[in-house]
């Protein structure tokens, strides 16, 4: 007969090895993965980590408004927001895959170059890493795998410049972009032209060269003076258009999208007509927020639909309530 002592070793032995089998298949090493729009993300410790990786140059106004949302986002929901940017497709993608090797719990990503982050954020997206893209990217962003899309349909946002500038009795649009190879640029331009129904010519410059911006615009209206609409993609560019514009003796009327301090100013004087306002605040601060409670909570935002924030018309007859927000960075 086995004694009591020997049973009591042999259920010892299968306990630690039980043990150590379940130490092997729930460490480190396994990886939850997600699983559908209810998926849990990688699990971590302590507060969410997310990664806000825009596609904006150093110094841009408007990302910078983005940052300060994400940010607040961060501070008021006790989570730690990494915010980076690089203009250049390639950087940006290196920067996405840094995040996913540093095993973030979310990230915010723009998408103006689609095709060249697409491996970055799917592979992100199989690492378990929940996804939400903002600005520029709306058509692509389900197909990559990000849980929504926040910002503002461009097509949309340029019918309503368009429209307004028909409203105004314009017969001849320029439309300057400013990077080359960005689509949501692309969907503003042909946007406008749907709103506008009339003459529309594109012009390419380089926002890293402000003075070839401003002397190309100026060359532009000097050489066919039937232009008398110019609509620029960047608050940034609008200052260069108004003095382009100023320099040229032209009687071209200057709208533009977005908003910053000059901007404001240039509508408060009549410069500038109006502004297409994407409330680029809440594209910071609303990913943060919805990444917080996908991970809490297993809530997902917008239905398979983009959650929009514009487009919002801006003139004299609103500006002066909505620039004293674009004064404090949080618009």
């Amino acid at each position: 007969m086995t004694s009591y002592r020997s049973r009591f070793g042999r259920i010892g032995l299968l306990v630690a090895a039980g043990a150590l089998l379940l130490s092997a298949c729930t460490g480190p090493s396994a990886e939850p993965k997600t699983t559908g729009s209810g998926g849990s993300g990688p699990v971590e410790s302590g507060p969410l980590r997310v990664a806000v990786i825009s596609h904006g140059t150093a110094g841009d106004a408007f990302w910078n408004v983005v940052k300060n949302g994400a940010e607040a986002a961060g501070k008021e929901l006790d989570v730690q927001v990494e915010y980076n940017s690089d203009g250049d497709p390639g950087n940006q993608a290196k920067l996405i895959d840094n995040a996913v090797a540093r095993r973030v719990g979310g990230l915010v990503v723009s998408m103006a170059n689609p095709e060249a982050l697409r491996p970055s954020i799917e592979s992100a997206v199989r690492a378990g890493i929940p996804v939400i893209t903002i600005n520029s990217g709306e058509d692509q962003s389900k197909v990559y795998g990000a849980i929504t899309h926040v910002g503002q349909n461009e097509g949309i946002a340029g019918e309503n410049a368009g429209r307004e500038f028909k409203d105004l009795g314009k017969t001849k649009l320029l439309c300057v972009v400013h990077e080359a190879g960005n689509v949501g640029q692309a969907q503003r331009c042909d946007g406008a032209k749907r709103g506008f129904g009339g003459n529309v010519e594109n012009l390419q410059v380089d926002i890293s060269n402000p003075t070839d911006v401003q002397s190309r615009i100026r060359g532009a209206v000097q050489t066919d003076p039937s232009i008398d609409a110019v609509l620029t993609l960047n608050s940034q560019v609008a200052a260069n258009a108004v003095n382009a514009i100023k320099q040229a003796n032209s009687k071209a009327q200057v709208a533009t999208f977005d908003l910053n301090t000059d901007v404001v100013n240039a509508i408060q004087s009549g410069d500038v007509r109006f502004a297409v306002d994407q409330q680029q605040y809440e594209q910071g601060y609303l990913p943060v927020l919805f990444l917080k409670l996908y991970r809490d909570n297993a809530n997902v935002v917008g239905g398979g639909r983009p959650v929009l924030t514009g487009p919002d018309l801006v003139d004299k007859s609103t500006v002066d309530k909505v620039g004293q927000y674009v004064n404090r960075g949080t618009r």
